[in-house]
């Protein structure tokens, strides 16, 4: 997974989904059979209740497993993955975004939420930005993103004003919100619990979680008249599908529409 350049943690990820079906059965992960993945798969639908994205990854890392370690035949056909739920995103209205950021007094805090949600970050990308990723003349934003690719997004003018008075104020050396210990990213459930304060401080009662945000940079954007393929782009999107689930929780107003037809001449 290293020499295909698979992240760090999504190589860890499915190492822990192989421990888990190991112990399950206690017996070497390679000598499981087709029915005793089966079966381990069905009891965490029922039993543990994992999402569908787990029994997914777990799919694909006994494939990675025996296909590219052990070099048997991988029978995808005897193991069909389970449809992915057709949840829409949760999104913030604007008004909500300004209240959720105003609420934070903390300037660190409150740098973090401005930008995930000006530059439509995931939660990884923002922990894995570096000073050296905000390019101030430019107005952009370097982002290692999902598969380790590199994509620039945006840097609003705001965000770009309160990055510099952030800087100023706490200086970051490697990573450019770093946690307690100097030099070391700061931790997913710190953003986390950052951004659960924020929410119940500003009095939303939306089930939103951090990467909301990204949602509503998305959806705003396209209520905005950006175009579609941009969106992609600045998100980082591989398949513009995965991108078109704005569509569906897009506001417009129907009165500011124009039918094509009208434009034609008789």
């Amino acid at each position: 997974m290293q020499i295909r350049n698979y992240s760090q943690r999504s190589i860890s990820s499915y190492q822990k989904m192989l421990c888990a079906l190991e112990s399950f059965f206690n017996i070497s992960v390679d000598e499981l059979t087709m029915e005793q993945i089966k079966e381990f798969l069905r009891y965490s639908i029922e039993k543990r209740a994992v999402s569908v994205s787990y029994i997914n990854q777990t799919i694909s890392a006994l494939k990675i497993l025996h296909q590219d370690v052990l070099g048997k035949n991988w029978e995808s056909i005897r193991i069909k993955r389970p449809r992915m739920d057709k949840a829409l995103p949760i999104v913030l209205s604007k008004e909500e975004v300004r209240s959720i950021i105003e609420t934070t007094r903390n300037l660190k805090h409150r740098a973090i939420l401005a930008v995930i949600y000006s530059s439509g970050l995931r939660l990884a990308e923002l922990i894995n930005l570096k000073p050296a990723d905000i390019d101030s003349d430019r107005r952009q934003v370097r982002v290692f993103g999902k598969g380790n690719k590199y994509r620039y997004t945006l840097l609003s003018s705001n965000t770009l004003e309160m990055l510099r008075l952030y800087w100023r104020a706490y200086k970051p050396s490697v990573y450019l919100f770093e946690g307690q210990k100097k030099g070391q990213p700061i931790g997913r459930s710190t953003i986390q619990k950052i951004f659960r304060d924020s929410i119940k401080r500003a009095g939303i009662k939306k089930q939103a979680t951090i990467h909301s945000l990204r949602h509503s940079f998305a959806t705003h954007l396209l209520e905005n008249g950006t175009n579609l393929k941009v969106i992609q782009t600045l998100l980082g999107h591989s398949s513009l599908r995965t991108t078109s689930i704005y569509l569906h929780v897009t506001c417009f107003d129907p009165m500011l529409v124009k039918s094509p037809f009208d434009e034609l001449t008789f």
